[in-house]
């Protein structure tokens, strides 16, 4: 696929862009380059090439959740502006 002068004018329109006729003319050639680079990639045989999300493999580095008994919770509590009982009091934001 070719990406032609007016196919850039029509982007540009989109976006709102305010493009010199250098500039369309630059953006025609580096997208048309782009374009061939693709090309090239499509002609390779990846038959054979596993799927993967990553390039390389990662390991999950999340620790595994535990519950603790927090000591100060009612010095947390009691910095709060507003509470009610043993919670935090917030105003209603949902009309």
């Amino acid at each position: 696929m070719k990406i032609t002068l007016k196919d850039v004018e029509y982007v540009a329109k989109l976006a709102r862009l305010a493009l010199t006729e250098e500039e369309k003319a630059n953006y025609t050639q580096q997208l048309n380059a782009i374009l061939e680079h693709m090309d090239e990639l499509n002609k390779l045989d990846t038959s054979n090439v596993q799927p993967t999300s990553h390039a390389i493999k990662i390991n999950n580095v999340f620790r595994e959740d535990e519950v603790k008994i927090c000591e100060n919770t009612e010095d947390i509590i009691n910095n709060a502006p507003e509470k009610e009982d043993r919670f935090f009091k917030v105003k209603k934001v949902i009309q």
